[in-house]
């Protein structure tokens, strides 16, 4: 079985830093693409960033995904916090599963970590 956790959320003043982790853990899968999601209180899940399971970096304004080999995790890193980055961030793993020869699509999300951005 193949399982995808958020870990690194937590209460963080405007103007700080943060970094998440999401951790793929199993046998057997390859990722094709990694995407962060936020879900603000009351509003839908939005997708924030995301990168291809062959690349290593992916800068885009605050927000910077990065690859973990060694923890099999990729990374979310938010720069100067606002209030509004407030919300469940979710991570979303995208590729295949191989089942005794066959490949099986694979799409996970975690639970989510809550992150808290006070003014």
């Amino acid at each position: 079985q193949v399982q995808v956790v958020e870990s690194g959320g937590g209460l963080v003043q405007a103007g700080g830093s943060l970094r998440l982790s999401c951790t793929t853990s199993g046998s057997s899968f390859s990722i094709d693409h990694t995407d962060w999601y936020r879900q603000p209180p009351g509003n839908q899940r939005k997708w924030v960033a995301g990168m291809p399971g062959s690349s290593v970096r992916s800068v885009a304004g605050r927000f910077t995904v990065s690859r973990d080999n060694a923890k099999n995790a990729v990374n979310l890193e938010i720069d100067s916090l606002k209030p509004e980055d407030t919300g469940i961030y979710y991570c979303n793993v995208r590729g295949l599963r191989n089942i005794r020869g066959t490949l099986i699509p694979l799409d996970l999300w975690g639970p989510g970590t809550q992150v808290t951005v006070s003014s």
